[in-house]
């Protein structure tokens, strides 16, 4: 009789009972009369103990040419056994080979280099530890979307493919048809503003792409972006919402991926600290307090990774720096009204030194003020009419920010590089796989 497919994740819930599973090879070892073979199907793991005297000498004979990441189909009892793998053993009655592994499998369980894991990353994400990072990711994103949803913003896909950009540099170009010159987006934001001025509060979700020759830990050239733009929303609501939205995912990931967070041995009594409200820092105080420490920053510059690092170094939580030098950000910033030197904007600095995961501003909702702001960068006017119409219609204030949703996880995960934290990373020496 054939019996339904049970994941391995639900088996403590068939204990004594007959299942099939569908699985791959991960581990083996014999004594001889006993053999054991660690499984896993993606949602978790388990044990299949095959006794020799038990099997017909086919089954026994099928375990003899299993090796690494076989396919299999299996049968047996289930059987609570808190000293096996996932804390489960199947006593194995049939085993089939679905897929054949050669014996050559590359990746063994010894020491490998990191580029030679990232040539073979296709094999690389069924480890335990890369998929205990992509359970965390999983949630995140899970996390981000209910977020918003729950808080009444209406999600927008925006365009890959634009001939509007969000900053002067670390563009990839294309021959657009007869249109001329388009760009892999490197935001969404400037559509998500014409959004919000259609439906109040939105956010975008999507690829966004850098072509910066940088090989830093926090850099890759494609890595996706969350992206709210808010309607009737200034600085100061801005980074409410940030400092909700963060704890959010953060305590979310404690709540619901602790075993992952466990596998990938993270110190979770830092992130448990995560709650608003969050420090705040002016940008000028921060140049100050950095200088104090030893940095060599000067006035104007924008921070580095080791000034970020260092000047959160005495805080347990994320630390919003706020209004930096107007030249030194983007066209779009709205100037603070005090000190028109200054943008409305905020960088969130994650603690532990893993610097800036979020960027944001109160976006310029004068008309005229933003067409000075776009000649004054030599940005094309005629590109951006539609962006100034936002402001010609209606115009009313706004804001919004944007998350790079791998700095996020690398933080709440605790890897040393960003490299990990997506699926296939595209770096400016890696296209392949």
């Amino acid at each position: 009789m054939s019996l339904k497919n049970t994941r391995l994740a639900d088996l403590q819930q068939h204990v004594g009972q007959q299942v099939t599973v569908h699985a791959w090879v991960t581990n083996l070892r014999s004594s001889g009369k006993i053999a054991f073979a660690v499984l896993r199907d993606g949602s978790g793991v388990a044990q299949a103990v095959i006794v020799k005297t038990q099997v017909t000498p086919e089954v026994w004979a099928r375990f003899q040419e299993l090796t690494l990441e076989t396919a299999v189909k299996v049968a047996g009892e289930v059987r609570a056994e808190p000293r096996a793998p996932g804390g489960i053993d199947i006593t194995v009655t049939a085993l089939d080979i679905v897929g054949p592994s050669p014996i050559d499998y590359p990746i063994q369980p010894k020491e490998h280099g990191v580029d030679f894991l990232l040539d073979h990353r296709h094999l690389w994400l069924r480890s335990p530890k890369q998929r205990a990072i992509f359970v965390v990711r999983n949630e995140v994103e899970q996390a981000i979307h209910d977020f918003f949803y729950q808080r009444g913003f209406l999600r927008c896909d925006t365009p890959i493919l634009t001939a509007a950009i969000g900053e002067r540099s670390g563009l990839f170009e294309t021959q657009y048809f007869e249109e001329g010159t388009a760009y892999l987006a490197q935001t969404g934001q400037l559509y998500g503003e014409a959004a919000a001025a259609a439906f109040g509060l939105i956010y975008t979700f999507g690829p966004t792409f850098r072509a910066e020759k940088s090989k830093t830990r926090r850099h890759l050239t494609e890595f996706w972006m969350i992206e709210p733009e808010m309607a009737w929303h200034d600085s100061d609501d801005n980074m409410r919402v940030q400092e909700e939205f963060v704890s959010y995912l953060v305590q979310r990931a404690l709540e619901r991926t602790s075993d992952a967070l466990k596998v990938l041995e993270r110190d979770t009594t830092k992130l448990a600290q995560v709650k608003p409200p969050f420090p705040r820092i002016e940008y000028s105080n921060a140049v100050e307090t950095l200088k104090q420490k030893g940095s060599k920053i000067e006035w104007g510059e924008d921070l580095g990774a080791e000034d970020e690092a260092l000047l959160v170094a005495d805080y347990d939580r994320p630390v919003f720096v706020m209004n930096y030098p107007k030249e030194a950000k983007a066209f779009y910033m709205q100037p603070d009204a005090v000190d028109p030197t200054k943008a409305l904007c905020v960088d969130v600095l994650a603690p532990e030194g893993y610097g800036e995961i979020i960027g944001g501003s109160q976006r310029i909702h004068d008309h005229d003020l933003l067409l000075r702001r776009l000649e004054e960068h030599g940005l094309p006017v005629p590109a951006f009419q539609w962006y100034l119409d936002i402001r010609k219609y209606g115009t009313v204030p706004h804001a919004g920010f944007g998350m790079g949703i791998e700095r996020c996880v690398t933080w709440i995960t605790g890897l040393p590089h960003l490299r990990e934290a997506v699926p296939y990373p595209r770096q400016i020496n890696r296209l392949y796989p």
